[in-house]
């Protein structure tokens, strides 16, 4: 082999070494794809749906997010309701958060679904911990969500969903 040969091998591999190890920087730190799993928050995602997540985040009511299940080997997503102080009141299918009702036009397409008289959601009241958030799947009636599992710890998230780039139809930044 000549020098020259050893050269290029020699940019090539230094090349593709660096970027591996951008690749692993970036998905340990930044941005990491999963796979959803499960029916909790169907319609928003389906089973095998395939999200990015952003690593670096700052979580807001509502945002989806992933996080680390705190009695299974599991990541589950689900929707943040409740930061913590948070008073958190569900009263006939209305959702209130510290004294104020929010609409969660997420559920339309469930709503839609049920008879007249029937709920969604039960009632419940809650007051989120310091370092805790509560979480629901927005598929409520089949959701193991923060009602079955409490109080999710902040240092269990993983991420927050960023982007959906499976299935191709439905490519983009869910809401």
């Amino acid at each position: 082999m000549s020098e020259v040969d050893k050269k290029e091998l020699f940019s090539w591999v230094k090349s593709a070494a660096i970027a591996l190890i951008l690749v692993i920087l970036i998905r340990q730190f930044l941005f990491t794809p999963v796979i959803v799993s499960g029916e909790s928050m169907k319609p928003t995602f389906e089973n095998d749906n395939m999200i990015v997540i952003s690593k670096i985040h700052s979580i807001n009511r509502f945002d989806m997010v992933v996080f680390h299940s705190p009695y299974a080997e599991d990541n589950l997503i689900m929707r943040v309701i409740g930061l913590p102080g948070d008073h958190v009141v569900m009263d006939k299918d209305h959702l209130y958060i510290n004294d104020q009702e929010h609409k969660e036009d997420y559920l339309a397409a469930h709503k839609n679904e049920i008879f007249i008289g029937e709920r969604l959601t039960e009632d419940f009241e809650v007051v989120v911990p310091e370092g805790k958030i509560f979480v629901l799947g927005d598929n409520r009636r089949f959701s193991k969500d923060s009602r079955e599992l409490g109080f999710i710890d902040e240092k269990l998230i993983v991420g927050k969903v960023a982007f959906r780039f499976y299935p191709l139809t439905d490519i983009g930044i869910p809401r």
